[in-house]
């Protein structure tokens, strides 16, 4: 059943919203936010969630502790801003009252993961954590909206989403049909049954799980409402105040997944209590406070939460429907959210992007591949927990594994391939030599030097000193062809760099948005006249696909295709890597025949038809090949028979992202995104300023190019840090320039050349007056650096350019030193 808010935020303009039946407590996620001037005719779905008797926890803070992931930060934040004066903007109470919190630590690694938080939370300036009553928050955002024109139909049942030629044009109800332009899917539980309820499905991957927590009766001496709220995250268990006594609940080790059969009609409503199931949770909030024994229970209340295969919620337009939004999957963090994520979507709607990186929530990061009900089901049960456990560097997902698979898989298994996911798809992390312990390293987890680092060392020397393969096939892959010249004109426009370049060259590019950031970093292969092989980062699949065809004009004559799965991808890294594959191709593979960037269709052993490329994404000579499926396994095994007499092995991709950072090498996800652009990361040689091509961006490269840039991206060797002992740095550090903070950290890895860390990351100078002030390259030349692993400040050498010299120096000084013995002796 539903509800109808109708708003005129102008004159001409119209907003509905669409929310649940209301029952008791409950708060509506697409009201909290300040929605300004929305586009024409915006239709909002939502369900909304019960999230307690009268009062939930507002904590910015807190939520970051399960998800330490920076936008999450920002919405928790502005959420807390906004409830905070919604009563003196609204006059509606909204029972908002500071707090405060205590998360406590069991154990010396929960502890380090909290200091690390707290580093963090320090740069972004996280003020406080709140309580606030969430009827009340409601009632206040529906009194305001009212006040604009809003209208409130209730009881309307929405049928489908109607569309027309890829586009969102109205919704129909059993009212009859509501004419729009975009359409918001909050529907929470139900969001995934309403994403298929449209002529074109939509995929919203979430599932339902049950979700406990107990209410009590006030306490002899009842709890005062500014008490601190408590998060036990090793008793699996958070505590706050409640009408003077207490609100418990957490995340249990084995949840209950519900609505698995289909659609579920029902409102929300308390479903049955199941205190067997509720007793660990109970068992760990009385060895924390053995006094509420004697406490009386008032209810244990079983509600509905949804949860996403990451645990992070869905925003964002979905790929292939115009106008159609998605704002779900936010469990009980959805009051703590909701302010920022309405904030971000509501400019989405309004300029086409919000003013912050939301990518790591963007629901193109997932596929239909991640929509089976059976994922889903076995996914959640996974996600519930890790809410609460203990994440140290480099953890994977268990559940949902082997979905997408290199035809190389088995035969790399058997070799002690050890294995991550990425985007659905299994890639070797590293391989286990013959007699290593495969079960302890299978559970190395520390925030300190891993066990796996020799393994990895070992690998890293053979790409530098003979000759390594990485299954490279998850990569994504795109042709695009064209009968005249529209393939070039396309990406000419979408492409910083210039991509009319003779056949066979290879060009490494940004695709910019009109802001000039990264919306996908590729290389593009003119492999003919008129036909194109763009490869993008694995995580890129839906974006990327998304984002050319949304500037790809309609025409027939212009044929865009995912070539993923028809390509094995191998990457040959190393110096004798040209040795190998001139064996097996009877052709030189020296750089005066086959120069850097460049693409042929060879044969390979007796394949025929494989593209050789002359890069390796790190820096280090060798070759990529793309190899058509079914010649894979034949290829690979040529390839390491004839490879033996030049000591190849086979690594993994940690051993890349190594190679990769220690060379200065930025990737999309990680180092890039939306808001960072080709002068910020040292890439403004990519950028055809001496062309008059108009591509997406150029004026605002050509404007920041003149203004100069207010951050820039650069490389800090950490020094004074020892491997054996310290904390290893992983990605989000602060970093402190003459004492004063300058940025954060965005990857970092271990340089087995220089031995010792590597952090890549954003630096600024301090502002002038409220303005930016730019980069020089004095500022980051003349500052002593810092880099803060949980608290403790680590000196840094910072660099604007690769450290070829230092590559240099260290060589000398290890051959001074042993000269030094060698006279010694």
């Amino acid at each position: 059943m539903w509800s109808v808010y109708k708003r005129g935020v102008h004159v001409s303009r119209t907003l509905y919203l669409w929310v649940g039946a209301v029952p008791n407590h409950v708060v509506l996620i697409s009201l909290c936010a300040r929605l300004g001037a929305v586009p024409n005719h915006v239709v909002l779905i939502s369900l909304c969630a019960r999230l307690g008797a009268g009062t939930t926890r507002l904590c910015a803070g807190i939520v970051s502790v399960a998800k330490p992931i920076s936008i999450e930060c920002k919405m928790a934040d502005y959420s807390n801003s906004l409830y905070e004066h919604l009563e003196e903007e609204t006059g509606v109470k909204t029972g908002y009252v500071k707090t405060g919190s205590l998360c406590l630590a069991q154990n010396q690694d929960r502890f380090l993961s909290l200091k690390r938080l707290a580093s963090r939370l320090n740069v972004m300036g996280i003020p406080w954590d709140a309580v606030v009553s969430p009827p009340d928050v409601n009632h206040a955002l529906a009194t305001a909206a009212a006040r604009h024109g809003v209208q409130i139909h209730e009881r309307t049942t929405v049928n489908h989403v109607m569309m027309e030629k890829g586009h969102v044009t109205a919704v129909e109800t059993d009212r009859g049909a509501i004419e729009c332009e975009y359409f918001v899917n909050c529907a929470g539980q139900w969001a995934y049954e309403l994403g298929q309820a449209s002529e074109t499905k939509v995929s919203v991957p979430l599932h339902g799980c049950e979700h406990f927590y107990l209410l009590s009766k006030p306490l002899p001496e009842p709890l005062q409402p500014s008490t601190p709220v408590v998060m036990d995250m090793d008793g699996r268990i958070y505590v706050r105040a409640w009408q003077g006594g207490v609100l418990s609940g957490g995340f249990e080790k084995n949840p209950k997944p519900i609505f698995t059969e289909g659609r579920n009609q029902l409102e929300i409503q308390t479903m049955q209590e199941d205190w067997d199931h509720f007793e660990p949770m109970l068992s760990a909030l009385l060895r924390r406070m053995p006094e509420l024994e004697v406490c009386e229970i008032q209810q244990l209340v079983n509600c509905p939460e949804s949860f996403t295969p990451d645990m992070r919620c869905l925003m964002g337009e979905t790929p292939g429907v115009h106008g159609y939004f998605v704002l779900a999957g936010m469990n009980a963090s959805g009051l703590a959210f909701a302010g920022g994520a309405g904030k971000y979507l509501a400019e989405w709607m309004t300029y086409g992007y919000p003013t912050a990186n939301v990518w790591p929530l963007d629901i193109k990061r997932f596929g239909n591949l991640q929509s089976s009900r059976t994922f889903l089901r076995h996914r959640v049960m996974e996600v519930m927990p890790l809410l609460y456990n203990l994440k140290v560097p480099r953890w994977d997902f268990q559940t949902g594994r082997q979905l997408r698979t290199s035809p190389l898989y088995d035969r790399l298994d058997t070799q002690g391939a050890r294995w991550m996911e990425k985007h659905g798809f299994e890639r070797a992390k590293y391989f286990i030599p013959a007699g290593k312990d495969l079960l302890s390293l299978d559970a190395s987890k520390t925030f300190y030097k891993p066990d796996w680092f020799d393994i990895v060392g070992a690998e890293v020397k053979c790409c530098k000193e003979a000759v390594c393969v990485i299954d490279m096939s998850s990569f994504t892959k795109f042709e695009l062809t064209s009968t005249d010249d529209q393939a070039l004109a396309l990406l000419q426009h979408l492409c910083a760099n210039d991509l009319d370049v003779p056949v066979g060259h290879i060009v490494h590019t940004g695709m910019l948005n009109e802001r000039g950031g990264y919306e996908n970093d590729c290389s593009v292969v003119r492999v003919k006249k008129n036909s194109f092989f763009i490869i993008s980062p694995t995580d890129q699949q839906v974006h990327c696909w998304s984002w050319l065809k949304k500037h790809m004009p309609d025409d027939p004559q212009l044929h865009l295709e995912d070539v993923s799965w028809k390509y094995t991808a191998l990457n040959l890294i190393g110096p004798r890597a040209m040795d190998v594959l001139g064996e097996l191709s009877y052709v030189s593979m020296t750089p005066e025949h086959f120069p850097s960037l460049f693409c042929k269709e060879m044969s390979v052993g007796y394949a025929n038809g494989i593209r050789v490329m002359s890069m390796t994404h790190t820096g280090e000579p060798g070759f990529m090949l793309y190899i058509p499926i079914e010649y894979a396994l034949h290829v690979y095994n040529e390839v390491m028979s004839v490879g033996q007499k030049y000591g190849i092995r086979n690594a993994g991709y940690y051993a890349l992202r190594s190679l990769r950072i220690e060379k200065f090498f930025a990737f999309w996800g990680q180092d890039l995104d939306p808001f960072t652009t080709p002068l910020e990361c040292g890439r403004e040689f990519r950028v055809k300023f001496d062309t008059d091509i108009d591509f997406l961006g150029r004026a605002s490269l050509l404007h920041q190019r003149q203004e100069g840039v207010s951050r820039r991206f650069i490389m800090l060797v950490l020094e004074d840090h020892d491997t054996e002992l310290d904390l290893w740095p992983w990605w989000g550090e602060p970093i402190y320039r003459n004492g004063e903070l300058c940025g954060t950290t965005t990857s970092s890895a271990y340089s087995y050349t220089l031995e010792r860390h590597v952090c890549l990351g954003f630096v600024s100078p301090p502002s002038l007056d409220g303005s930016p002030a730019a980069v020089t390259p004095d500022f980051i030349n003349r500052g002593d650096y810092e880099v803060d692993i949980a608290g403790q400040r680590y000196p840094a050498k910072a660099k604007l350019y690769p450290f070829s010299s230092l590559f240099a120096q260290q060589r000398r000084r290890k051959d001074e030193m042993e000269l030094s013995n060698f006279q010694g002796k």
